[in-house]
């Protein structure tokens, strides 16, 4: 393509190839279906990854429902942007965020928009952001595997460490969904790190699991199709409160540290063993 937007369209490809050499690996977090706590997971290992002593981006790219500065406290805030500039929010020490919900127009803002505009934006948002140098760079997708996933698959394609994470719930139907993930991440070409069984069942005041949806439904699904299966998640019920308040679940008390900790030890040595 030539003439100006030919020309920008080969400058803004540059200018992600030049971003994304500063971030070591990118993980894309994907789940089939909505409600299964896809954002919950994202913003958890974000600042589980932090805690560690990494450096960590988290990118919202759920465009229509963007919950991740919500879940992290930051409704009234407003990050960066210029023309070919976006500055990341740095809601944490060593915890950046990118969220459309960070662009100053109110919470409840409804973004309707068709698939072009989406893809432009989505493209915008990997090419312009000027992130610091980062260990870890977390991708919050919206559920499906529609054009937002498929963007930043696409345009993350030529990262040499990058990966998927799926999430699903114990219920069949979200098992179904989550397979239908991991074929699309297949498809790709993009490496799965594994699944997350979220909602596993529900955490008591005593710390016994209930299994409220059923048991082992992701477990046996990532079994079947031979990819890794990263760990089960509780439902706390002091969640909501956390949540309500602006903390991710690994800042406050609760029973499931030890479960999203064993998560980020699969998918740390599964991204470092890549290197």
């Amino acid at each position: 393509m030539h003439g100006p937007e030919g020309d920008e369209k080969v400058a803004q490809m540059m200018r992600l190839r030049a971003h994304m050499k500063r971030i070591k690996h990118k993980i894309v977090v994907l789940s089939g279906k909505g409600g299964v706590g896809k954002s919950t997971v994202s913003v958890n290992l974000a600042v589980g990854l932090v805690q560690r002593g990494y450096k960590v981006g988290l990118l919202d790219t759920d465009i229509h429902g963007p919950n991740v500065a919500h879940m992290l406290g930051l409704d009234h805030e407003v990050m960066t942007i210029r023309e070919t500039e976006i500055e990341p929010f740095e809601a944490r020490p060593n915890l950046f965020v990118v969220s459309l919900a960070l662009s100053g127009r109110p919470v409840d803002t409804a973004y309707i928009w068709r698939g072009p505009i989406k893809i432009a934006l989505i493209n915008q948002l990997l090419a312009d952001t000027l992130w610091p140098e980062l260990d870890y760079l977390i991708v919050d997708s919206p559920p499906g595997t529609g054009d937002e996933p498929l963007t930043v698959s696409q345009l993350l394609n030529s990262s040499p460490s990058r990966g998927t994470v799926i999430v699903t719930t114990p219920q069949s139907v979200s098992v179904l969904d989550a397979r239908r993930t991991i074929d699309f991440s297949k498809q790709l070409k993009m490496p799965i790190l594994g699944l997350v069984e979220n909602m596993s069942g529900y955490l008591s005041p005593e710390g016994t699991i209930l299994p409220l949806f059923g048991e082992g439904g992701g477990k046996a699904a990532a079994e079947e199709l031979g990819v890794p299966f990263l760990g089960a998640v509780a439902m706390d019920p002091r969640a909501v409160k956390f949540s309500e308040q602006g903390k991710a679940l690994l800042e406050a008390e609760t029973g499931l540290k030890e479960s999203f900790g064993h998560i980020i030890d699969g998918i740390v040595k599964a991204m470092e063993k890549g290197d």
